[in-house]
């Protein structure tokens, strides 16, 4: 397509004459491009100047595709020698800068073709003044170890392009902002100096090819400032000095400044590597709302150091860093990747408008602000090029007078009043946009907190959350609606003692402080959870990371189902390479996961039993993940399992697929090792001391605390021969054990029994036994006998005695497990669930109407109330006295009772007669 025709814009001469000179020496052009060449130099000195002098150029460059032109100048300053590179890059940089200028100001690039174009040229002339340098540093023998074949990768050094280099960003006139680092492994220590050395010369000596003015002009301004410690450090740092760096003292602002970054010169490969290397750094793996505040300080410090505290204006205001402009929509764009990024990767994108469309996507902020962002960045940064297109000036500040102003417009080739008002309109919406997300809460007066509030508030100031100045300031903000919020509550100082509570416990409150700023609907799910929850709440005092899940986006939508959650986790787990942070891993995501669960029970979206099938979906899950993880760890060393491996078996309410918030897990591991009498690994184990030892370590990897906390305590009792048997047991000896040793609570125990993890054909082998096993004719006189006895003892041990208890006692939830249990093996049933084994009850002890009726009520309601009261108050006892007004609600609401009065003497009545019931059938 001709240029002519794809010219949509045209610039106005502000300078008349100076536009028809420019005819003069280019004569004879279409009308569309006569247009675009008289309102170019009529209205930029700068343009005027290179198209006189290099008028031949252009006259050929308009006949062809400016696509074309474009990379046949690259192509030429790539093929340059080295000799002639800073003529020959000067020349590059002159007529690129006249091209896209004229395919800018005509509309016939857009906004991302001509920083695409600008930043190629960048990437070109660093790489090619680099290379040059290192190649005489290679041929003077200054560079230790390094040939003329390391020339290709600068002998090791990678330049980082940093800021809008690095996100394809550049503006006209821009200078550029570059990280220059080498690679310490390729040489021997005693050379790391002398290399160091000879880096730190070759980067200054690229530095003058790009920065020194000639008589042919420069190529671009470099600025290296943004290197570790810069007034410090020497221009070449190694990366092993850099990472360490950034570990250990690196801010929010890097941070942010490494979301751009990009290796764009000398040994591209390395720089990428030391990119990837700092992942942790730049995405931290929780929600970091403390960012907010980072950024809206740095706004504040850079205004106060420039002096840009003025109202929005098309006079002097500056389109970068003042009210408005650029820079804030970069940094809200940049501030809300950093917060959410390190669990989203699809946020961890470079450029401003890819990233402002991708918040919106995933749902961090509207679909109409990130149009209306996008347009008015668009916009800014075009009036940006035109201001600085006028004297090729490293200046973002609009003229200062209405003359130099109708300069700028007729550049844009636009009527100076309708300018002057879009421009103003713009820098005041991009300032309404952005102003409330960087300070949140308002500036208002506040009131002080209620007198029977304020002993309890008092004492905060000393704990472990509030004792730097940050949190105390970000916390002032938040506590008028924390209070506002307890107020509502039943009983509100009985809340506020439970969230004195929740705040005692916070290790921390920077970042958790932040979050409850930005998402001040957070507040209400904190003071629902610590009033009707105390344990849910004390466990969020240590684990606060969680709320992280529930600003994710879809923390109340439907459950995903366990065969979804095993594969998230596994995703999860092929993430890390190391095996403590696996562990890590696993440790966080169950955590999200069984949060998630209770406070949808809590909140009355799920009901007891689809929140008992819940926490039984993560915890299959999670062990189902975590099995392969620890098999290849233990295999590291002792060689993969011998014969066809073991399978992990779910037994009790793991088995039966209903858990609730304080369980443990109840495992056993059966193992099948084929003829093979070792292991083949480099310190290789007996088959038997093989399969124990990895039982072992799939205990550890489930219930050693970690930094991140632990995940279950288990339960290995219920192996064949109990405590006195061994942790692994063999199939073969599975089979015989079960067939002719085993006791009757054992096969009860079978009953329940799941496959949850290991190998496939293992498991279906243990299932089909574990079937035809309990299908086996059994001596009822026998069972009901041991069962008689074991309710006895269980009576004793654990005789039950307080109201609320659902489990323990005679006739409660533990009574009735084993009475289903026993129903299902004198039945001969493989069924697991509950509500299965109860109907196989009611077959194997012909119940009447009235006496299924009366299990199936008590299954049900012992059920919510356990349910219930493990989520209230964790492995503690749920009392009538001691419980409060939110957790007494919780569980009247779940009951359907009028008062906890009125479910204890209903929980004892059914107790007692489920007790009688159960000792007519099996006996006392």
């Amino acid at each position: 397509m001709r240029l002519a025709s794809r010219i949509t814009r045209q610039p106005i001469p502000f300078e008349p004459d100076r536009g028809r000179e420019a005819l003069r020496y280019l004569p004879g052009q279409p009308p569309e491009i006569a247009g675009l060449l008289e309102g170019t130099a009529g209205s930029s000195p700068f343009l005027d100047g290179i198209m006189q002098r290099d008028a031949a150029w252009l006259e050929d460059a308009l006949m062809r595709s400016p696509e074309v032109v474009r990379d046949e100048l690259l192509t030429h300053a790539r093929e340059a020698e080295d000799r002639d590179l800073p003529t020959e890059l000067r020349f590059l940089k002159r007529r690129m800068a006249l091209l896209i200028a004229l395919m800018d100001l005509g509309g016939v690039w857009s906004l991302e073709e001509v920083t695409g174009a600008l930043t190629a040229l960048a990437d070109l002339a660093t790489d090619r003044a680099l290379k040059s340098a290192i190649a005489a540093e290679i041929r003077r023998g200054k560079l230790p170890g390094q040939g003329e074949d390391d020339v290709l990768v600068a002998g090791g050094l990678a330049v980082l392009a940093m800021g809008k280099m690095g996100a394809f960003e550049l503006n006209y006139s821009s200078d550029i902002d570059l990280i220059c680092l080498f690679d310490e492994t390729r040489f021997a220590p005693e050379d790391y100096a002398a290399a160091r050395a000879s880096f730190v010369r070759a980067v200054r000596r690229m530095t003058q090819t790009l920065s020194e003015r000639t008589a042919e002009g420069y190529v671009f301004r470099t600025d290296l400032r943004l290197r570790p410690d810069a007034s410090v450090t020497p221009v070449a740092l190694s990366m092993e000095a850099a990472e360490r760096y950034y570990e250990s003292l690196g801010r929010t602002w890097e941070r942010a400044a490494y979301i751009k970054a990009r290796a764009c010169a000398g040994d591209i490969g390395a720089g990428e590597r030391f990119i990837e290397a700092l992942r942790p750094f730049i995405w931290r793996r929780h929600l970091d709302f403390a960012a907010i505040q980072d950024a809206h300080d740095m706004r504040l410090r850079i205004r106060d150091h420039k002096g840009l505290h003025r109202a929005p204006s098309h006079l002097g205001h500056d389109l970068k860093l003042g009210e408005g402009g650029i820079r804030e929509i970069e940094f809200f764009t940049q501030t809300r990747q950093i917060i959410a990024g390190g669990r989203d990767p699809d946020l961890r994108v470079s450029g401003t408008v890819e990233g402002l469309k991708v918040l919106a996507t995933k749902g961090w902020i509207g679909d109409d602000e990130a149009r209306t962002l996008i347009d008015d960045y668009r916009a800014h940064r075009e009036a940006e090029h035109r201001v600085q297109m006028i004297a090729d000036q490293q200046t973002h500040m609009l003229p200062s007078t209405e003359d130099e102003f109708r300069r700028l417009a007729c550049l844009a080739g636009r009527d100076p009043g309708e300018y002057a008002v879009e421009i103003t309109e713009r820098l005041r919406r991009v300032s309404r946009l952005t102003q409330q997300f960087f300070a949140p809460g308002g500036t208002g007066k506040r009131e002080g907190p209620p007198e029977r509030f304020r002993e309890t508030i008092e004492r905060w100031q000393g704990y472990p959350a509030l004792r730097s100045s940050r949190a105390v300031q970000i916390f002032e903000r938040v506590q008028p609606q924390l209070i506002a919020r307890l107020e509502k509550a039943a009983r509100p100082e009985e809340a506020m003692a439970h969230l004195d509570g929740f705040l005692a416990g916070l290790p921390a409150g920077v970042q958790l402080f932040s979050l409850f700023e930005a998402n001040p609907q957070l507040l209400d799910l904190v003071v629902d959870i610590v009033d009707t929850a105390p344990a849910l709440g004390q466990y969020l005092s240590r684990n606060a990371a969680v709320f992280d899940a529930v600003i994710g986006g879809d923390f109340f939508s439907d459950w995903p189902g366990q065969a979804a959650l095993t594969n998230m986790l596994t995703a999860a787990l092929s993430e890390e390479g190391d095996y403590e942070k696996q562990l890590d891993r696993a440790r966080v995501w169950a955590r999200e996961w069984r949060f998630r669960a209770g406070v949808h029970h809590l909140r009355g979206l799920t009901d007891a039993e689809r929140a008992g099938l819940e926490y039984a979906q993560v915890a299959s899950a999670t062990v189902e993940a975590l099995w392969p993880v620890v098999v290849a760890s233990f295999s590291e060393k002792h060689g993969p399992p011998p014969g066809r491996g073991a399978a992990v078996l779910g037994m009790g309410s793991l088995g039966a697929e209903r858990l609730n918030a304080a369980s443990d897990l109840d495992l056993i591991v059966i193992y099948d090792g084929g003829n093979a009498e070792m292991s083949d690994g480099r310190r290789p184990l007996a088959t038997r001391a093989y399969y124990a030892r990895l039982t072992q370590a799939l205990v550890t990897a489930l219930s050693a605390p970690t930094a991140e906390g632990r995940l279950y305590e288990v339960d290995m009792r219920l192996r064949p021969s109990g405590r006195q048997g061994p942790v692994a047991t063999s199939l073969a000896s599975f089979r015989a054990y079960q067939s002719e040793e085993a006791w009757t609570w054992e096969h009860l125990a079978l009953t329940r029994a799941r496959p949850v993890a290991g190998n496939s054909e293992v498991a279906e082998e243990i299932e089909a036994f574990r079937r035809e096993l309990l299908a086996r004719p059994k001596d009822r006189a026998k069972v009901l006998k041991d069962v008689a006895d074991m309710r006895a003892r269980l009576a004793e041990a654990r005789p039950g005695g307080l109201p609320l208890d659902a489990k323990a006692g005679p006739g409660r939830l533990q009574d009735i497990e084993l009475f289903a249990e026993t129903g299902a093996l004198l039945n001969g049933s493989p069924e697991r669930h509950i509500a299965d084994q109860v109907a196989a009850a009611v077959a194997a002890f012909d119940l009447s109407p009235d006496e299924t009726s009366l299990l199936t009520e008590a299954v049900a309601l012992f059920w919510r109330v356990q349910a219930a009261a493990r989520l209230v108050a964790g492995e503690g006892s749920v009392k009538s006295e001691t419980t409060g007004a939110g957790a007494s609600s919780f569980l009247l609401r779940e009951t359907g009772d009028a008062t906890v009065e009125a479910l204890e003497g209903r929980l004892t009545d059914l107790s007692a007669r489920i007790a009688g019931l159960i000792a007519k059938h099996v006996g006392s």
